[in-house]
C-alpha cells in the first residue's frame, strides 16, 4: 500500500531527523499502516510538494518504543502523547526538492486535492512520483554528470560524484545555511554575472567518496560545502591516488596567488 500524509516543517524538522538516524518515528492514529507500505511526505504551505519517500518500519509503538525526538519537535514534546497513542517507524528511502513534485503537477497525475491528512496514493500518482523523487535523475541539482570531462586550463578532468551530492534537499540545505560563494575562491555567480548568476554554485561533499557507503545519511552542516565548478573540478582531480581537501586547495591558490 501506498500512502500520502502532511507535515509541516516549520512544525517538525524532518530534515535533520533524517540526518542523525535515516528514520522518523510519526504518529500512526488509527491509520492501517502495515510494514513494508510506501510513504510519501508532503509539505505544505509554503513548499506545497513532495518530500520524502519512506518505507515503514515498524508500526504500532508506543511512546516508550520511538525515539527522543522532542528537539526536533517545534508543537508538541515527546512527554505530552499519552501511552495509547501509537507510531510507525518510517525508513528513509529517497529525498528530493524539486518542482515535478509540486501540487500543481502532482494535480495534474491523480492528486485529487491539498493532504489535510494520510489517504491512499492511486498506482498513477505513485509512478510519477517514484520518476522524480530520485535525485540523481535532476539534472539541475547538481550541474556534473557521473561521467562527464571537464576541461579545466587545458588539463582533462573526469569529475566523479554521487548521489549524496546530488541530493537537492541537503545542496538546499547547504546553500541555506552556507550562502553561494565559493569556500575555495570565494567566487559568488551573482556578483560576477548579475541576474544570471544568482543562486548558482556546485557544493561538494568533504568526506571522500569511497568513505560513504549506501545507508550514509547527510549532514549538510558539517558534510557540504559551496565551491564553484573550477575549484569542485580540482577538489575531484587525484594528483599521485590523492585528491586534495578543499583547505589544502584554498592553501595552494592563495600561495600561488602570493608568488
Amino acid at each position: 500500500m501506498d500512502w500520502i500524509i502532511p507535515a509541516n516543517e516549520k512544525l517538525y524538522d524532518h530534515a535533520s531527523a533524517f540526518q542523525r538516524w535515516g528514520f522518523i518515528d510519526w504518529y500512526q492514529g488509527n491509520h492501517s499502516y502495515a510494514i513494508n507500505d510506501s510513504i510519501y511526505i508532503y509539505y505544505i504551505w509554503p513548499k506545497m510538494q513532495v518530500m520524502y519517500k519512506t518505507v515503514v518500519e515498524q508500526v504500532d509503538l508506543c511512546v516508550n518504543e520511538i525515539m527522543d525526538d522532542s528537539e526536533y519537535h517545534h508543537d508538541k514534546k515527546r512527554d505530552e502523547f499519552s501511552q495509547d497513542e501509537r507510531f510507525a517507524r518510517l525508513r528513509l528511502v529517497e529525498q528530493a526538492d524539486r518542482p515535478e513534485l509540486h501540487y500543481e503537477q502532482l494535480r495534474k497525475h491523480g492528486l485529487n486535492g491539498v493532504p489535510r491528512g494520510a489517504f491512499k496514493v492511486t498506482h498513477e500518482l505513485k509512478e510519477y512520483m517514484d520518476r522524480y523523487i530520485i535525485d540523481s535523475h535532476y539534472e539541475n541539482t547538481f550541474p556534473d554528470s557521473d561521467n562527464t570531462d571537464a576541461c579545466i586550463e587545458g588539463a582533462k578532468t573526469s569529475v566523479k560524484v554521487n548521489r549524496y551530492e546530488r541530493s537537492s534537499v541537503a545542496r538546499n540545505k547547504c546553500i541555506a545555511y552556507r550562502g553561494c560563494s565559493c569556500y575555495v575562491c570565494g567566487l559568488d555567480f551573482e556578483k560576477k554575472y548579475g541576474a544570471l548568476g544568482k543562486g548558482f554554485i556546485h557544493v561538494h561533499h568533504i568526506i571522500p567518496l569511497n568513505e560513504i557507503g549506501d545507508s550514509y545519511i547527510i549532514d549538510y552542516e558539517n558534510d557540504l560545502i559551496p565551491v564553484c565548478p573550477n575549484c569542485h573540478a580540482m577538489l575531484h582531480r587525484k594528483i599521485n591516488g590523492k585528491s586534495l581537501s578543499w583547505q589544502e586547495l584554498k592553501r595552494a591558490i592563495e600561495g600561488k596567488n602570493d608568488g
